[in-house]
């Protein structure tokens, strides 16, 4: 596999090893000695497997206690995956990075804890399965505002269009408003 850096030096993006015949192909999705080589740790303690259709926006979703890491892939259709770093005590504190991720390219984005996590579908459908490495603790869930400005991620949507949205999502706050991470 082939671990690129992002805009944020902690979130990397994995390239897995494609192997192709005329049979179909092959890859590794995880690994993990490979990936802890990689700096990406676990232990992973859940899998979730997402559906969605286009123009559903996801996110940006972080929880303040229990906080997880994510290892996102997108098994069909396409994404544009986005982690904002949360960690007031980082250099990058507030701002964010973002992938295309899709069946077609078969990469994966690694969100370490301390981020936050949302995604924006491009196709048609997308379905999206991921590790976390802490269980999901509803109490400690969070939702920080897609389009917070002070943020200013550049999702590539229809200028007039507004994304779909659950009303969790739609209620997320302001950087400035939220509860981060020391």
């Amino acid at each position: 596999m082939t671990v690129h850096d992002t805009a944020l030096s902690d979130v990397k993006l994995i390239e897995p090893n494609l192997y192709r015949d005329d049979r179909g192909f092959f890859m590794v999705t995880f690994e993990q000695q490979r990936y802890a080589e990689a700096g990406i740790v676990g232990p992973f303690v859940q899998d979730n497997h997402s559906g969605s259709k286009r123009g559903v926006l996801r996110g940006l979703h972080y929880q303040v206690r229990h906080a997880q890491g994510k290892l996102v892939q997108v098994l069909q259709g396409a994404v544009f995956d986005v982690a904002v770093d949360l960690r007031r005590s980082s250099p990058t504190f507030g701002r964010w990075a973002g992938e295309t991720l899709s069946a077609e390219n078969r990469h994966q984005l690694w969100i370490p804890p301390g981020f936050a996590h949302g995604f924006l579908v491009l196709s048609d459908w997308a379905e999206l399965a991921y590790k976390v490495t802490d269980i999901y603790a509803p109490t400690w869930d969070r939702s920080l505002r897609w389009d917070d400005p002070d943020v200013g991620i550049v999702w590539p949507h229809d200028p007039g269009a507004s994304p779909m949205l659950s009303d969790k999502d739609a209620a997320g706050l302001l950087l400035h408003e939220a509860e981060v991470y020391a």
